[in-house]
């Protein structure tokens, strides 16, 4: 509560104290954040039309990432000077170069075993693109297009993939945690269909028969980057970021969450906060095409100090259980 960080502050009294979203209160302070130095370094790049001069999927300065983090950091809904933005990532979305990737069903596996037909895409992209357009008062039509897509594209046991080798034949958890997401926060704001329900339930499905970072055949971890902490997670997976994903979906208290839940725990400091255990970006203010730059800092990584981004996170997970 005490954060000089509005977004922090937002969140508290949003997730943790549960504040309702209509206070005046809540108003001011996404004022506040949309005023703010992170919010005006992200956006410090703007050409005057509005967009960014980058390809939008450029990490993780690229118009798709810059939207994304705002939505992420409680900006407000509605605001028109980012509709350019959305121009653009919706013409890198549905240009025909990003169609024709999805279009190429895979024709290589056996019928028999579910995976026939399936499209194997990036549908990370469209479910952030998704969870951020939702979120920040920006669809329209063609996000409904999105939502669509990615019903479309869902694989038989409920996630998504990217993987074009005919021997992957179940879904990735990088692949399938934004469109689940994506889908949550669409449903909650629209007209829902009874296809966008069902996928919902099979994506959470799909990661709780896991226990959000095992395998099902014998319980040993999937990968041992699932357990450490980082923010901001961008395509990656943690648990930190799936329970917080579960916890949109109304589904945090399942039981199969308490292994991940437990694993959170144990991270937590003699001060009541919790670490950025490591990064996925390194801030540059260079206007240079480098890969993995970020034009603000998150917060910094250390095993021993609190990271106010993860604490959040965390903090409003355990305010559910």
């Amino acid at each position: 509560m005490h954060s000089t960080d509005p977004s922090i502050v937002l969140r508290t009294r949003l997730e943790i104290l549960g504040e309702s979203l209509r206070s005046k209160r809540v108003g001011e302070i996404q004022e506040q954040i949309s005023r703010s130095d992170r919010v005006r370094t992200l956006l410090s790049e703007l050409l005057k039309n509005g967009t960014l001069p980058w390809h939008p999927y450029s990490k993780w300065y690229g118009a798709h990432w810059v939207l994304s983090s705002l939505a992420d950091l409680g900006h407000p809904g509605g605001d028109k000077s980012l509709i350019a933005l959305r121009e653009q990532v919706y013409a890198w979305l549905f240009s025909e170069s990003h169609l024709e990737l999805s279009r190429k069903r895979d024709p290589c596996s056996d019928p028999q075993d579910g995976i026939h037909g399936a499209v194997r895409a990036h549908a990370s992209m469209e479910g952030n693109a998704l969870y951020y357009l939702t979120k920040l008062g920006l669809s329209d039509d063609r996000t409904r297009v999105l939502s669509d897509t990615l019903v479309d594209w869902q694989w038989p046991d409920g996630g998504w993939n990217c993987d074009r080798r005919p021997k992957a034949h179940s879904s990735s958890f990088t692949e399938s945690l934004w469109p689940l997401r994506g889908l949550v926060h669409y449903t909650s704001s629209s007209a829902t269909k009874r296809s966008y329900r069902d996928a919902i339930e099979k994506a959470v499905e799909f990661f709780l028969q896991r226990k959000l970072h095992k395998r099902m055949k014998d319980g040993t971890i999937i990968n041992k980057a699932f357990t450490k902490l980082r923010y901001p997670c961008y395509w990656h997976y943690d648990i930190l970021f799936a329970l917080k994903v579960m916890k949109e979906a109304g589904r945090l208290k399942d039981e199969r969450c308490l292994d991940a839940i437990s694993v959170l725990k144990s991270k937590k400091l003699d001060d009541g906060g919790f670490p950025a255990e490591g990064a996925y970006y390194r801030v540059s203010k260079s206007r240079k095409a480098l890969t993995g730059r970020s034009t603000v800092s998150w917060g910094g990584t250390s095993r021993e100090s609190m990271n106010e981004f993860v604490t959040v996170d965390a903090l409003s997970v355990l305010a559910d259980m």
